[in-house]
């Protein structure tokens, strides 16, 4: 077997997790099982919300009549206790939504980020979501920092990025968004912390279901994949993702 291929997955195995997040709540939904599990492995993780999703994403609370500043110390608090439940670390950079910009400021703080965390495994939104810019927006910032982090003469703290596996989280209209997966995850052992995690965040209680919903059916589809000899569990709960850059391996399994 190929050292290099073997160092490079013991350490995504090992390493810690970075979650770029566009707005507070969707690391929970979209990742929140990835989250949990490298939490219970005794890994670091680290969730980056670029925004707090004041604009778009909390409809009840502007319909109670709170002001701007309101709305995002609701928000902030909402994610920093699903991102306790969770295990992880959480960063807010509190650079608006609808529209998050792309800017050459936020590109840097996010370069900072990876220099600094050192991250293993890298989640993120995809690049195409035709029913939320603030996504893709996201995505492409996130991919962008993680080059220039790499770059040895790019002016940041820290040492050059290695280069660690990029992994788009599904987006919430998956077939509108050139989601295919390539990658489950089996969260089963963790769901019950992802549950309690969603239920953090009550301006957007009409997800709760919906997301335990879709852990149950790709639950389903890990479970086909995996063939019967694996001694799943019934009922298996799943996160789906797919994988940007190739992967390096000695072995074909």
């Amino acid at each position: 077997m190929n050292d290099s291929s073997t160092t490079a997955a013991a350490r995504g195995a090992e390493g810690p997790l970075l979650v770029i997040s566009a707005h507070a709540g969707d690391f929970v939904w979209r990742a929140g099982g990835a989250i949990a599990l490298t939490a219970a492995g005794g890994r670091r993780a680290k969730v980056v919300c670029l925004s707090f999703g004041e604009r778009g994403e909390s409809a009840r609370a502007w319909r109670e009549g709170r002001t701007l500043d309101e709305i995002k110390a609701v928000r902030r608090e909402e994610a920093e206790q699903a991102a306790s439940a969770l295990g992880a670390e959480i960063e807010f950079l509190d650079a608006g939504d609808y529209p998050l910009s792309e800017t050459r400021e936020l590109v840097d703080r996010l370069v900072h980020v990876y220099r600094e965390f050192e991250p293993a495994v890298v989640l993120t939104h995809t690049l195409t979501d035709p029913y939320n810019g603030d996504h893709p927006a996201a995505a492409r910032m996130a991919l962008q920092a993680r080059i220039l982090a790499q770059a040895i003469g790019y002016h940041a703290p820290g040492k050059p990025l290695g280069a660690p596996p990029v992994f788009f989280f599904e987006p919430h209209q998956p077939e509108q968004c050139d989601f295919k997966p390539d990658t489950l995850l089996d969260i089963t052992a963790v769901f019950d912390r992802k549950r309690k995690a969603m239920e953090c965040l009550p301006a957007q209680q009409h997800m709760w279901d919906y997301y335990t919903d879709l852990a149950k059916r790709r639950g389903v589809q890990l479970e086909r994949n995996a063939g019967p000899n694996l001694g799943l569990p019934k009922s298996c709960r799943a996160e789906a993702f797919v994988r940007l850059y190739p992967q390096t391996t000695g072995v074909l399994a």
